[in-house]
């Protein structure tokens, strides 16, 4: 079979809700990748994060491996040994509290929004404030709650209770806040909206505020969560602790997984038969994740990000001197954005061709995130092969 022949399938058969490039995937390891014809590339954008400490790590291989000849689900009426060493695991490198695991991060914000609707319900506090260019997932919900309308067209009337307001204006916080406020919902590092890096007294005064007006803030750590801002958790980079953070992507190491993290204050709030998730924290997934901690803390990673994302910026900086159209580059360890002065789509889709993947969001950032794995000479050659597309542009 050729990509032309699965192009041909998915033509005939698979809904067309994704604008896809012409690769099929077939085979990977690390930050390197094979498509289905046989040619090779380096993954500098491995699946939103998904594959956050590389493609196929041996760690989470290996694991699942071993689960999968035993027992790949159990009903949530039932305990599972590996759900419960997960949760301790994850609690363990964050903060005191408890966790619920479901599939996606889109499901982990919808029941974190829901915990925050239950927790202010009694005083009548339902809305939810999000941040302009912020995103959040594709459920309707989350579609309201994301802070850019293109997500939104043709999907109206969308539920209620969001509130949108400039990602990093204060004042624009302290007019929006009332008696009706129930959570602050927010990314410290919005890498949809364009790699946008919030700053460490912004987010020291939202905890002031949260605190003072017993709103919850909600973190959303799903592409940011489990190492690639060099701390295990992006949150770990600030003088703060949230009230409840959301995970997924890079969690499962390549399955699928979302895991709503609770503190201590909010035990209790839901209830048996307020929330449920049929498929959330199975055998084989759980298995999955232990492996990706496991592989972080044995293969010092979050080092290795800091390291190796240090030495990109360099390199990307080299990069900015060569070429006028790289107007700035933001970052933090291996979450990385280049914003252009003009449009990326074709830059991303010419490193394509040459053997780089990468991607471009807000239409002139060129988002690259490698794999906690990668090493000082896939960075070099990956730079190689984008110094070459530059210069032809």
């Amino acid at each position: 079979m050729t990509t032309k022949d699965v192009v041909k399938l998915y033509d005939e058969y698979v809904m067309k809700t994704y604008t896809r490039l012409p690769l099929c995937l077939e085979k990977a390891k690390g930050a390197l990748v094979e498509d289905i014809d046989g040619k090779k590339y380096l993954d500098f954008f491995p699946g939103w994060a998904v594959s956050g400490i590389g493609h196929c790590h041996p760690e989470v291989t290996k694991a699942i491996s071993k689960q999968a000849k035993k027992l790949l689900h159990v009903s949530n009426n039932y305990y599972s040994a590996l759900q419960g060493v997960l949760a301790k695991k994850i609690i363990e490198h964050a903060f005191p509290g408890k966790v619920f695991f479901c599939n996606s991060g889109a499901e982990a914000n919808e029941g974190a929004v829901k915990l925050a609707r239950k927790y202010g319900h009694e005083k009548g506090r339902f809305e939810v404030i999000t941040m302009a260019k912020s995103f959040h997932g594709r459920t309707l919900a989350m579609i309201a709650a994301t802070g850019q309308d293109k997500v939104k067209h043709g999907f109206e009337p969308l539920p209620e209770g969001f509130v949108h307001i400039p990602f990093g204006d204060i004042e624009a916080l302290e007019k929006t806040v009332n008696t009706k406020t129930a959570a602050l919902l927010l990314e410290l590092i919005q890498c949809e909206g364009g790699i946008n890096i919030a700053r460490t007294e912004y987010i020291e005064k939202v905890r002031e505020i949260c605190d003072k007006e017993d709103i919850v803030l909600i973190i959303d750590e799903v592409q940011t969560g489990m190492g690639r801002t060099g701390k295990m958790f992006c949150y770990q980079n600030y003088a703060i602790s949230p009230d409840v953070m959301t995970l997924a992507k890079s969690l499962g190491g390549g399955l699928p997984i979302g895991a709503i993290v609770a503190s201590s204050k909010f035990e209790g709030v839901l209830t048996p038969g307020s929330h449920a998730s049929t498929f959330g924290g199975s055998p084989i997934v759980c298995a999955g994740a232990l492996g990706v901690f496991e592989a972080i803390e044995k293969k010092n990673l979050l080092e290795n990000a800091v390291k190796q994302g240090k030495y990109l910026v360099k390199k990307l900086r080299g990069l900015k001197k060569k070429y006028e159209i790289i107007k700035e580059i933001r970052g933090s360890a291996l979450t990385i954005g280049v914003e252009l002065a003009i449009d990326g789509e074709s830059i991303y889709k010419r490193c394509l061709e040459k053997g780089l993947l990468i991607n471009c969001t807000q239409k002139n950032v060129l988002r690259i995130m490698p794999p906690l794995t990668v090493t000082k000479g896939e960075i070099d050659r990956a730079l190689a092969i984008l110094d070459g597309v530059l210069k032809n542009i």
